[in-house]
């Protein structure tokens, strides 16, 4: 079979970039509307975490109550 002309090839890349923006629209028109409190996983609070008995410093906490 002899090779494609560089301008098929390009006609084909095209149609793959329409294909794959028009999945994307049809995607984002199926996923539900997310609020602001839906905006991702949810964040333990320092009470949660105190729960497990690990020193407050252990963890790592860039928020830790300094003194000074």
């Amino acid at each position: 079979m002899a090779a494609k002309k560089p301008s098929m090839l390009k006609r084909d890349r095209e149609r793959a970039r329409d294909e794959k923006a028009a999945r994307k629209r049809e995607d984002r028109t199926r996923r539900p509307e997310r609020g602001p409190d839906d905006a991702g996983p949810r964040v333990a609070t320092r009470e949660e975490l105190d729960g497990y008995g690990l020193p407050r410093g252990a963890s790592g906490d860039p928020f830790e109550d300094r003194k000074g």
